[in-house]
């Protein structure tokens, strides 16, 4: 019998309540209420079509994560399959890489955050908000993690209120026939100002180099994968309801704004979500939205850091990381790996107070931390065709198998070919993916230097001998419980 149980572990605390909130806050990024702007002045109506169909792609690299954690509920979440599947190298680079792509986005959400609040209180110091709010992300993340989640399913609670109530007040505006500067609301201006596609194929294009950034996270669930309770029934629910909040909180907001104002009103500097508001008359309509992208910054902030703890303790767990990251707290928390991870938001508040060409390197790496992302979602896909080969049996047993597995993975990383293509036909994204193979550089030299340590070989061995004594002690329990009268 394993004597593993009287230790310290990851609790599985997350209810379906806290997981389908989750997966809504992944799916939901600030990106829809500030970004959404310059994404339908570039592309016109036809960015309808942009995130429908990038939406359909992630569908698919979500449910084969899905499947692949459901084959084996010992993973912790996709680094691990990728390592189990992959090689030790998959584990390590999708680790460490995850890890960077959410340290970059939390430091891009304390500067925001920072902005966010001088709206209300413009004398006050930059440094105090953002110092305020790495605080507040570790008060909300070490009790225990029922209080991540619980905090995260406010936050994307009050997203999908926003969201929903713009749909609404839209909806009413263009049954009453709203004018507004000689125009009418009306959905026939959806192609009456130049069509669907009025900046053409490029301007197509264009619109999916923007909006893909706008789904990073979405496979944010994938880590809390060893925090879920019965994942066997909460997750499938999670992955399979994307559809149709993509189709809501995505397509039909856009519906909706294009609706009410033709496209060609929109600016790339605005937030579409004011201007809606702002011509329903809600009284203080920037106040409203500036609440809303602020709980989502944060959001998405405390989203980065519960997902980067959980991927540093298990990498630390292989004899990736160091091994004081491998611990838990009395509370089944990795306090050390949740440390280390707010220690580098402390970044944000220095470049609070940079001056223009630092402000533009770090829109440099935020956009390499996007790409980086595709290479995770990468990851998981090639994890899923290995497995598909090599255990068979596995997937022909599997209660949530993958829609068209045996061809659309390669359908998806097709598209991401295209995505990659579609961002060199602008000078800063293709700046951006030139830059992006010095990080891969960088850990595979890391990688090397880790596999000639022989305590890495050692504690990797026990890592595995550990899980293989788990998987025994499971699957003994479950052959009892079959047997059992």
């Amino acid at each position: 019998m394993s004597t593993t149980s009287t230790e310290p572990h990851l609790r599985r605390a997350l209810s379906s309540r806290h997981i389908q909130l989750i997966a809504i806050g992944g799916a939901i990024g600030t990106g829809l209420f500030m970004g959404s702007g310059k994404t339908i002045s570039v592309a016109g109506p036809s960015v309808i079509f942009v995130y429908m169909i990038i939406g359909f792609m992630l569908f698919f690299v979500m449910r084969a994560m899905g499947e692949l954690l459901l084959s084996n509920t010992e993973y912790k979440n996709f680094s691990d399959f990728a390592g189990d599947i992959l090689g030790p190298w998959a584990a390590f680079f999708t680790g460490w890489t995850y890890w960077f792509c959410w340290v970059v986005t939390g430091i891009a959400d304390v500067v925001a955050i920072a902005h966010y609040v001088a709206f209300w209180w413009p004398d006050l110091p930059l440094w105090v908000p953002a110092l305020a709010c790495i605080i507040l992300l570790l008060a909300l993340n070490l009790p225990t993690v029922r209080a991540f989640g619980e905090t995260e399913f406010w936050f994307a609670l009050i997203k999908i209120v926003a969201i929903v109530a713009l749909i609404v007040v839209g909806l009413v505006m263009i049954i009453t026939g709203f004018e507004h500067d000689g125009a009418r609301a009306s959905f026939s201006n959806l192609w009456e100002h130049g069509g669907m596609f009025p900046t053409g194929f490029m301007g197509f294009v264009a619109g999916f180099q923007i909006a893909v950034f706008a789904f990073v996270g979405i496979e944010l669930v994938g880590t809390t994968a060893a925090e879920t309770k019965d994942p066997e029934k909460n997750l499938p629910r999670a992955v399979n309801s994307i559809p149709i909040r993509i189709l809501i909180f995505y397509v039909g907001a856009l519906i909706v704004l294009m609706a009410v104002e033709p496209w060609t009103a929109f600016s790339a500097d605005a937030s579409p979500f004011v201007g809606m508001f702002a011509l329903a008359g809600l009284v203080g309509a920037a106040g409203v939205v500036n609440f809303v992208v602020l709980t989502s910054a944060t959001s998405s902030a405390n989203s980065g850091i519960y997902s980067t703890s959980r991927m540093i303790y298990g990498l630390s767990q292989e004899g990736d990381a160091p091994k004081r990251f491998g611990k838990l707290s009395g509370r089944g928390v990795p306090r050390n790996a949740l440390l280390f991870s707010c220690m580098f938001l402390l970044a944000g508040v220095v470049l609070l107070y940079a001056e223009g060409s630092v402000s533009e390197a770090f829109t440099l790496v935020t956009t390499i931390s996007a790409l980086c992302f595709m290479f995770v979602w990468t990851i998981i896909l090639l994890s899923y065709v290995v497995y598909r080969r090599r255990r068979p049996q596995l997937h022909a047993d599997s209660k949530f198998k993958m829609p068209g597995g045996t061809y659309m993975p390669y359908v998806v990383m097709a598209f991401f070919a295209f995505i990659l293509w579609a961002l060199t036909t602008q000078t800063d994204t293709l700046t951006a993916l030139l830059f992006t193979p010095l990080w891969f550089i960088g850990l595979g030299i890391g990688y090397l230097v880790l596999r000639r340590n022989p305590e890495h070989a050692r504690i990797r061995a026990a890592h595995d001998a550990k899980v293989a004594e788990e998987k025994a002690d499971r699957d003994g329990r479950e052959r009892e419980t079959v047997s059992a009268p």
